[in-house]
This record gives C-alpha cells, structure tokens and sequence, in this order.
C-alpha cells in the first residue's frame, strides 16, 4: 500500500474505531492520527507499523509497514487500544518488570485488533 492510500484508508477506519470503542475517560478529545512513513524516533524499532503517544495524545501510523487493509486496521484498533487505556499504567507496569511481549496493557491491545480489526475494513 503506498502512503496516500494509507491516509485515505486511515482516516475511515479511524473513524470507524472511534465509533466501535468510544471515547478514553484518560483524555479530554480523542487522538489525532498522523501518518508518516517510517519511524525516525531514536528508540524506535524500524518494523513499528504504528504508536501511540499519550503526551501528544497522537495515534502515528508507518506507512511504510503496511501492507494490508487489514494489517492497517489491527495497527489502528491496537494503538486507539493504549488511547483508552491509563497512561499511567503503562509507564508503572514496565517499571515493574513488564517487558513488551508480556505487558498487561500491551496483551489487550492485541486482544482487541483481534476482535475489532474485521468490524473495521467492512
């Protein structure tokens, strides 16, 4: 998928996420979404398809690492997954020793673009 694409897909399937979820009681507005073409952050692992920033209250998508309406839409239910989610937690469960591939907030992420992600590309 190139980088229009993905932007033009993005913006309904985000809608359509916003729609399904709901709004997080943690943020006074719903994230914006950026899409962009690959991650140029320093700490950030080149294959990311997206991210969630709790501070800019920003949903940021890798076009460059999309390769399906479907890999776009599990990317977009799992990030608006940490919108809804305690950022407080987040930070606080790895400070506990929580690694990525077991972090309680990072499991229900995957759990919801499983359930979600088909409701999203219809």
């Amino acid at each position: 998928m190139n980088k229009k694409e993905v932007e033009r897909l993005a913006e309904l399937y985000f809608e359509k996420t916003v729609d399904l979820l709901g709004e997080s009681k943690y943020h006074k507005h719903t994230p914006y979404l950026v899409v962009e073409y690959s991650p140029d952050s320093e700490g950030i692992d080149n294959d990311w398809h997206g991210e969630y920033d709790d501070e800019e209250n920003e949903i940021i998508i890798y076009s460059k690492n999309i390769t399906s309406k479907s890999d776009l839409a599990k990317t977009i239910v799992h990030e608006y997954t940490h919108y809804l989610q305690d950022p407080k937690w987040m930070s606080r469960y790895y400070t506990m020793g929580y690694k990525y591939h077991n972090h309680p907030y990072e499991k229900q992420a995957f759990m919801m673009e499983e359930q979600n992600w088909y409701k999203i590309c219809k």
